[in-house]
């Protein structure tokens, strides 16, 4: 059971790639929260079923915009939008990535730029989307998703692992530049999390037997561990944390 954080409920939160998988755990998180949650994916129609499901249960339902987050022009006005409907945010949980496999010889010019765009440019211009409206509530706190990946020199992912490792760069660069307007930005970095893609598409009954054997806690990592780290960073709680690495991996790295 998650903690309850008084200072969440009716705060306005912005997660990209929330339709599924980690982003739909902590969408789900929030809204128990009593937080207005807008979110961005690519997938509308899992976007609608989780929509559906939250206000089943009683809770305000989410507002969801479709947005292809690899293209940056458009970012700002899709968020911008949002925030008219859902505002003004002083939360965003920059979870949206894409880790599909590839071998450094595959690479091509075109597809590196698009793997850089997708992992690491949208969370940035998505902070810079954000930025002008926390800074004029006065507080801010931006949760940028890293990855244990290129701790653990994991295969055929370099432009993501790449785009993973540069997080770090972000987040300590824009929590120093907007430290002094009261908004913290850290890095939440997942381990091993066992969601349904990544065990429909990589990770094998046997994967997961090694992952546990190499993890120093023996158990399944899930969506709602990293959703409960991300609820703390949001809230008042961590108020006097800001340029961090919180790493939710069982002990893997």
């Amino acid at each position: 059971m998650s903690a309850q954080y008084a200072d969440l409920n009716n705060s306005s939160v912005l997660i990209t790639g929330g339709a599924s998988g980690i982003g739909a755990d902590m969408v789900r998180a929030f809204a128990k929260q009593g937080a207005k949650v807008a979110f961005l994916d690519i997938d509308s129609t899992a976007a609608e079923q989780l929509i559906a499901e939250i206000s089943e249960q009683g809770l305000t339902a989410p507002i969801f915009s479709y947005c292809d987050l690899a293209n940056l022009e458009q970012i700002e006005a899709v968020i911008n939008s949002l925030n008219e409907r859902c505002g003004p945010f002083t939360i965003l949980v920059n979870n949206a990535a894409s880790d599909n496999r590839h071998t450094p010889a595959e690479l091509t010019p075109q597809y590196w730029r698009n793997r850089l765009d997708i992992n690491l440019g949208q969370q940035f211009f998505c902070a810079q989307a954000v930025y002008k409206f926390m800074k004029g509530q006065g507080h801010g706190s931006i949760i940028n998703l890293g990855s244990v990946c290129y701790h653990m020199r994991i295969p055929n992912l370099t432009a993501y692992a790449t785009s993973k490792a540069a997080i770090v760069g972000l987040t300590r660069s824009l929590a120093r530049d907007w430290g002094g307007d009261n908004i913290r930005v850290n890095t939440l970095v997942p381990g091993c999390v066992m969601t349904q893609k990544q065990l429909d598409m990589w990770i094998s009954a046997g994967d997961e037997a090694l992952i546990q054997e190499q993890q120093c806690l023996k158990r399944r990592i899930i969506g709602d561990d990293i959703a409960n780290m991300a609820l703390f960073l949001a809230s008042e709680s961590s108020a006097a944390c800001t340029a961090q690495e919180f790493v939710v991996d069982a002990g893997i790295i």
